[in-house]
């Protein structure tokens, strides 16, 4: 799709790249509609698994408990995206605004849960108290939300510019862990290793030369085909094994309260201190 560049707009037209392929208020057709949706899930699923998954590793928590921590992750993600993308009277965005987990609040919740079972407490009574501590703090910034355009005041746009730049900054450090490995190869050796640098190197010479084509549907599915092709090669390699599949439940059901729920306000307010710290050093 032909677009409009700066040489050849006319005054007061709406100027877009040359290489769009749909505009904001278009709708492309319903099948690639599904594979972009698919592209979404695909993209932010190893965010949303990677903290409850590294959460119950460093608990050493069973595996049930862990697969159930990763399921609850992601149930919670899709109702959150769910709320803020419909947008039901005050409550949601109305934007594609994904909601998932963060990495700032791992070592928050380990520390928390560690100091519990340090003190002769259970797993489980410790997970009833990080569950706890998270509810309260969650309406944190729902009570802060009505206010938050009196911010506009005072934080001026180059300070928002500048805050999500960093936070895009941040997260080269996710892509690198991704690059070399993830975190499985960092615990077992093999971070950087050749093998996981050509793979890595494959997924993104798949995505960058699709994206590159003037298909439009070639472009539009750049990521799906970069994942799949990398998971193939990865499973070809023996870097895939299924074997703890088979021992899960193919439906997980949340359980209100699985652990209890406990509540520590000391815990809180280093927790929401810690987190805060997290950030600023990020």
């Amino acid at each position: 799709m032909d677009g409009t560049t700066l040489n050849d707009a006319s005054p007061g037209a709406s100027l877009e790249p040359a290489d769009l392929i749909y505009g904001l208020d278009e709708k492309p057709p319903l099948r690639l509609s599904i594979f972009v949706a698919l592209q979404h899930v695909l993209a932010v699923f190893v965010g949303i698994v990677t903290p409850p998954a590294l959460i119950a590793r460093i608990l050493e928590l069973p595996s049930a408990d862990g697969a159930f921590l990763v399921s609850m992750a992601l149930l919670a993600s899709g109702v959150g995206t769910i709320l803020q993308t419909k947008q039901l009277g005050p409550v949601g965005s109305g934007l594609l605004n994904i909601q998932g987990t963060s990495f700032v609040f791992v070592a928050p919740i380990v520390s928390l849960a560690g100091a519990i079972v340090a003190g002769g407490g259970s797993r489980g009574h410790a997970l009833g108290v990080v569950f706890g501590v998270c509810l309260v703090a969650a309406f944190v910034p729902i009570v802060l939300a009505p206010f938050i355009r009196l911010a506009s005041q005072v934080i001026t746009p180059l300070v928002t510019g500048i805050v999500v730049t960093l936070i895009g900054l941040t997260l080269v450090s996710v892509g690198i862990t991704s690059v070399g490995g993830g975190f499985e190869a960092k615990h077992d050796g093999t971070f950087a290793s050749a093998g996981n640098l050509g793979l890595a190197a494959l997924v993104m010479a798949l995505i960058v030369v699709m994206s590159s084509s003037k298909r439009e549907w070639l472009r539009i599915l750049s990521v799906v085909a970069g994942l799949a092709g990398g998971y193939l090669v990865a499973g070809l390699a023996g870097k895939v094994s299924l074997a703890d599949l088979k021992t899960l439940p193919w439906f997980a059901a949340p359980t209100p309260f699985h652990y209890g729920l406990g509540f520590r306000a000391t815990a809180h307010i280093r927790s929401c201190r810690r987190a805060w710290l997290c950030r600023r050093l990020r």
